[in-house]
């Protein structure tokens, strides 16, 4: 192909990558900066910086990585300490990164080895109703037979070196692969040629989950009960909590996940909301117990969220509202599976996810 349709095709691609981050980045799929998405061809990826939002993408803000530089990953020794590998890991994805517009989607090897042009992958609470389901497992392979399942696996490398070799074997067995990956406590890669491609199988996937939840008589909208504000439990908050509550958001009621469900309920309003009583005891037992401070509260008939930010504190409450209509949902497969502790730890002390909510922030 002569140069300028070659130069064509990438912007028209480009185009559409933008096009599908827009329409999958809204709170339906994800919240925040979670979610990411990547067009590519034979030698580049293009992919979502880490921390950023998919509504907010524009054909200029991709990471361009080099596809030869960072299939080496894979060839890798990596130390079997969790942080050195993960610093190491992080290191040589900086190197593949051919333009300066920030740091890689943590998830960017992973899309490098799928081998379709485009790949959107998201959160949504429709679909982790199912993923995080003591359920899920079953139901997913009756219901979407064709999709891959993969168990709860930590995030980042770790996940892509597992996942390779699952999608080489995959491929092999079916001749192509993987249209659609079911990660248990995770979320959703869909991976087509095309845009109308992508849309199909979404559609697919959420108009199944739709009806499967129907059927089970589980609502899939969240029911707040309305309690009226008080702005003496929300100084009462601040003084409490300090600097970590410089900006308090709330709404009515509604039943928090007492657990950690998914990375990115872990990193937006924490694995355990504030239940106690607002006394100075209580947050310091609160803050022994787990090793930091809560992000969402619960008192005075009200759910709040709390940040270092408003941006921090809207989240949160977002994140919390998005979590109970996941385990609302969920009941339709036996109600929630949490992630175990040792899960929940390696996401809070990674280095990448901290990254993440201080660009998010």
């Amino acid at each position: 192909m002569p140069y300028t349709g070659k130069r064509n095709k990438l912007m028209d691609d480009l185009k559409t990558i933008v096009e599908l981050s827009h329409e999958f980045g809204t709170p339906d799929y994800v919240k925040g900066g979670g979610g990411n998405t990547s067009v590519k061809n034979e030698t580049t990826l293009w992919v979502k910086p880490s921390g950023t939002t998919l509504g907010g993408l524009t054909e200029e803000t991709f990471v361009t990585l080099n596809r030869a530089k960072v299939n080496e990953l894979f060839e890798v020794e990596t130390p079997a300490e969790s942080a050195a590998r993960e610093e190491l890991v992080k290191n040589f994805m900086a190197e593949a990164v051919e333009n300066e517009a920030g740091r890689p989607s943590v998830e960017a090897p992973l899309h490098n080895i799928l081998d379709t042009r485009f790949v959107v992958h998201t959160h949504p609470f429709l679909v982790n109703g199912l993923t995080c389901a003591k359920g899920g497992e079953a139901s997913a392979k009756e219901m979407f037979p064709d999709a891959l399942w993969v168990e709860y696996i930590d995030a980042g490398y770790t996940l892509s070196v597992e996942l390779k070799g699952r999608i080489e074997q995959y491929t092999l067995e079916c001749g192509k692969g993987p249209e659609v990956i079911l990660l248990k406590n995770h979320g959703i890669f869909v991976a087509a040629d095309s845009a109308k491609e992508i849309r199909s199988l979404y559609a697919e996937v959420m108009d199944a989950l739709k009806l499967e939840y129907e059927k089970a008589g589980v609502k899939d909208t969240l029911e707040i009960t309305e309690a009226a504000q008080d702005p003496q439990t929300e100084e009462q908050i601040r003084q409490l909590f300090g600097a970590d509550a410089q900006h308090v958001v709330s709404c009515g009621m509604f039943t928090c996940v007492p657990g950690p469900i998914t990375p990115d309920h872990l990193v937006y309003a924490r694995a355990f909301p504030f239940t106690d009583e607002l006394t100075e005891e209580a947050v310091a037992s609160y803050k022994a117990k787990h090793g930091f401070v809560p992000k969402v509260v619960m008192a005075a008939n009200r759910v709040f969220g709390i940040g270092t930010t408003s941006n921090n504190a809207e989240l949160a409450l977002e994140l919390a509202q998005d979590g109970a209509q996941v385990m609302q949902l969920a009941e339709a497969f036996g109600g929630l599976d949490y992630m175990t502790d040792r899960a929940r730890e390696f996401i809070e002390n990674w280095e990448v996810e901290s990254y993440r909510q201080s660009v998010a922030s």
